[in-house]
Parts: C-alpha cells; structure tokens; sequence
C-alpha cells in the first residue's frame, strides 16, 4: 500500500466535496429555501446537517487522530502500512444520494437556528481540521485506531476511512442538492 498517495487521494476527494458545498453557499434564497415536492429538506436545510454531522464526525477523528498517534508509539506502523487494503467499494455507496436507508441521529437534524454565513465559516474550519489531522498522521499513523462504523455495515473503520467518510457524507448531499435546484427550475419552466 503506498499510504502517501491514500492519504493524497483523500485530501483531493475533501477538497472536492468541501469546494462543491461551497459553493450552494452562493446561491439564491429561491434555490436555498426550495421545499422540494416530495419533501425532504431545502437546500439551507442539507448544509446546516452536513455541518452537524462533520461536528460529530470530527469528535471521533479527533480521539482516533489521538490514540493513533498513541498507538504509534507501540505498534509496528510498516507492518500495518504493508498490509493495509483499502476496501474503496464498501465506501463508495456512502457518497451516493439514496443508495441505502441512512437513519441519521436526531442531533443531526437540522433546526435552523443559525445563520448561513456563520454555517459556512464553520464547514470551511471543519475542512482545515481534515487537513490538519492527515497531516498530523502523514507517515501511516491513522491506520492503527479503528473505531465501529455502523452506517451501511461499514464495521471497524481507521481514522483516515473516518475522514473518507465525512469526504462522502458531502457529497451524498451536494447530489441531493443537485436534485432540489434540478427540480425547482423544471418546476419554474411549466
């Protein structure tokens, strides 16, 4: 496993993610507060849950990060790096609007009690502690803490799945979002 390139491809896939939900940012209020018809959340609603679930998320990043970086100080990192595989396909259909039911904690539900800037301000901070915790376990490090995933079966997932997973968690939305913009301008030309 060359860990170097597995940590580079999950910088690029957050940096993908967090630029996209950026830029929903700049949308109108049409497009931000649209109740799409078969309910479901507006687009207002989708960036205020994916900053709750990155708050979440980074709660057990931030322990792992940690007892990773303990673990280093005991574990054999070669052997680890050597025999990691990473299973992408079991990832895949996290970043997929609708590919599986996902009952979300109510604590991630969405309550629209804060402003879209300061929400956006937060995402973008949430993003650099990404960065911040892969560069804190370069080497290898955030292979030796696995915590329990259970969202799609997922199982004992490593610290930089975990980070994957936030990285997918975006993007799942970003086509949820997708799809509210796509079905109010098809609304709007009848």
């Amino acid at each position: 496993m060359d860990i170097f390139r597995f940590i580079q491809d999950i910088k690029n896939h957050l940096n993908f993610s967090f630029n996209e939900v950026d830029k929903w940012f700049e949308k109108n209020s049409t497009i931000l507060n649209y109740q799409p018809s078969k309910g479901g959340w507006t687009v207002q609603q989708i960036l205020e849950h994916i900053y709750l679930t990155n708050f979440y998320l980074l709660i057990l990043i931030e322990k792992g990060a940690k007892k990773a970086m303990r673990n280093s100080l005991e574990l054999n990192l070669e052997s680890e790096i050597k025999n990691y595989n990473f299973n992408k396909e079991n990832f895949e259909k996290v970043g997929e609007y609708g590919a599986f039911e996902w009952i979300r904690p109510e604590h991630m539900e969405p309550k629209g009690q804060q402003d879209l800037k300061e929400i956006r301000e937060i995402i973008a901070q949430q993003y650099h502690q990404c960065l911040n915790y892969l560069e804190l376990m370069k080497n290898g490090e955030g292979l030796l803490y696995k915590t329990t995933m259970t969202v799609n079966d997922l199982g004992k997932i490593n610290v930089y799945e975990y980070i994957y997973f936030l990285s997918l968690h975006a993007k799942r939305h970003i086509t949820q979002m997708e799809s509210n913009q796509s079905e109010m301008i098809k609304n709007q030309k009848k």
